[in-house]
């Protein structure tokens, strides 16, 4: 599934400019992709279509230090959540896309999600958000933690 992510990404730049569902899947299975990540994807992008920074309070900008519950922590590798962690700290997502990043986390219903995947869901919450993202910020979000260990 996150490959499709990736894909679209690539593919898409501008999140509105993808097909339909239909048309999509099609684009999907031509590409090479299998019929059960293809659901799993379009369901997820679905969900992903859904978040609005308007869904959430504004208090949530305002509030304090977020604590995880143990559902999440199971959820989220400890590198995902530092990750997080320091990107909120220094204002590259506000506690409202946290939020939205952690809705569709949880939403794959996944245990541990490694850092790479974490780093390719707050890709795509940014992108749904329709904000102009710096490239530094792509190609971070975009490089594997093994590449960026390397340098």
């Amino acid at each position: 599934m996150f490959d499709i992510l990736l894909f679209l990404f690539e593919s898409y730049f501008d999140i509105g400019s993808y097909p339909d569902h239909d048309k999509l899947s099609v684009k999907l299975t031509a590409a090479g992709f299998e019929e059960d990540d293809i659901s799993q994807a379009l369901t997820w992008l679905s969900g992903l279509k859904q978040l609005t920074g308007a869904a959430y309070p504004e208090s949530i900008n305002h509030s304090g230090i977020r604590i995880y519950t143990d559902f999440e922590e199971e959820r989220i590798s400890p590198e995902g959540l530092r990750f997080l962690s320091f990107w909120e700290h220094n204002k590259v997502i506000t506690p409202i896309e946290r939020e939205m990043i952690i809705d569709r986390v949880l939403a794959l219903g996944r245990k541990n999600l490694s850092l790479d995947k974490i780093k390719l869901i707050v890709l795509m919450v940014l992108w749904s958000q329709h904000e102009d993202l710096d490239p530094m910020i792509i190609e971070d979000l975009l490089t594997p933690v093994d590449a960026a260990q390397a340098h």
